[in-house]
C-alpha cells in the first residue's frame, strides 16, 4: 500500500466515529433510548457539560424534537432554567431550544 492510499484508507476507517454513535441508537427501542438519556442526565447533575448531554440526546433520540420530549420529562423546570442561564452565545441558544 503506497502512502496516498493509506491516507485514503485511514479518512475513511475516521468517518463513522464522527456520527456519536447514531447508526447504533437507530436499532434501540423507545425505552433503551429513555434509559440512556436518562443515564445523561444523571451525568450532567455530576458534571457532564450541558451541550454535551444536548447534542447527545439528540443523536440517541434521533430527532431534536424527540430530544427534547426526553430532556423536558427527564429534567425539573429549575434544572433546565439553570442549565441556560450558565451557558452563554450559541451554545445557550441550542440548549435553550431543547430545554425551554
Amino acid at each position: 500500500m503506497v502512502l496516498s492510499e493509506f491516507r485514503a484508507y485511514r479518512r475513511i476507517d475516521m468517518l463513522p466515529q464522527n456520527d456519536l454513535g447514531a447508526s447504533l441508537y437507530k436499532t434501540w427501542s423507545d425505552k433503551e433510548k429513555r434509559e440512556e438519556i436518562a443515564r445523561l442526565v444523571e451525568g450532567y447533575r455530576k458534571g457532564l457539560p450541558v451541550g454535551i448531554l444536548c447534542k447527545m440526546a439528540e443523536t440517541i433520540a434521533g430527532s431534536r424534537k424527540r430530544a427534547r420530549n426526553h430532556l423536558l420529562a427527564l429534567m425539573t423546570p429549575a434544572e433546565r432554567q439553570a442549565a441556560i442561564e450558565k451557558e452563554s452565545g450559541g451554545v445557550q441558544l441550542a440548549v435553550r431550544e431543547l430545554l425551554q
